[in-house]
């Protein structure tokens, strides 16, 4: 991954913690900085402090765009437990979950009717277009292969940019809720801003390396789920604290302390 070298950081205390006069420098040096330099900075940030995320955890590609499509609007605990039951039954394959009614064992994942559906929608599609090989179905080109995934029934823009990233290694940026919430509480897009807006400003600032995206966007998962919550952000304990805008820029958000 090239990414470009990080600032220096503010000096920690004797207790390690980062001081509230050299979290302002830092605060004060990233409204100065360009979109694709403070990207870098988060980045430096987040992986000091989290270290290789290692995602997405799958065995095959199939079973990266599996959980792809299971994870949609549920924890990420229960489509482990539907995995763990399709791989237990010998179904983590496309000829498998097109010829066996999968609802069953995707009980744990949450609508799972509508998954079930979801998932014989898009290996019904791999077998049309690519005679069920997902070695030719990745080897199109990133702009064709995301529209004619976004043609397939309950494919959206996360899902299938998950799917490209992470199974197939195109370079795309995958958007969802915690990557919009950093985004616009450091005042890099509006609270409002569209799913292209977002994936425009990772994918226009840094280097199109997949890698790089992959690590990006588990990073910024793991911040969204400790530190940088939809409501009592703990921002104070959180390694991008320090990069925060003068409260009268950012949106309202409810701080909390760390339990």
């Amino acid at each position: 991954m090239n990414m470009p070298a990080p600032v220096p950081d503010a000096a920690p205390s004797a207790h390690g913690v980062v001081s509230l006069s050299a979290r302002s420098v830092v605060a004060d040096a990233a409204r100065d900085l360009s979109p694709a330099r403070l990207l870098t900075e988060l980045y430096s940030a987040m992986a000091a402090a989290l270290g290789p995320m290692g995602w997405w955890p799958a065995r095959t590609p199939f079973e990266v765009i599996v959980g792809a499509i299971l994870t949609q609007n549920t924890a990420w605990s229960n489509v482990e437990r539907a995995l763990v039951n399709l791989w237990r039954e010998k179904l983590l394959t496309p000829r498998a979950i097109e010829a066996v009614p999968a609802a069953r064992l995707i009980r744990s994942s949450g609508y799972f009717r509508q998954k079930a559906k979801k998932l014989k929608a898009f290996v019904s599609f791999l077998r049309n277009s690519y005679g069920g090989s997902l070695v030719r179905m990745f080897a199109m080109p990133t702009t064709a292969l995301r529209g004619k995934l976004l043609a397939v029934h309950g494919i959206g823009p996360e899902t299938a940019d998950s799917i490209l990233l992470y199974a197939g290694q195109h370079t795309v940026f995958v958007v969802d809720a915690y990557t919009r919430r950093m985004l616009s509480r450091h005042g890099l897009v509006g609270e409002r801003a569209a799913y292209g807006e977002m994936q425009s400003l990772f994918q226009r600032h840094l280097p199109a390396d997949a890698q790089l995206f992959n690590e990006y966007h588990a990073l910024i998962v793991n911040v969204g789920k400790r530190w940088c919550r939809a409501s009592r952000a703990l921002c104070t304990d959180c390694p991008l604290g320090s990069f925060l805008p003068a409260p009268s820029l950012m949106p309202q958000i409810s701080v909390g302390a760390a339990t």
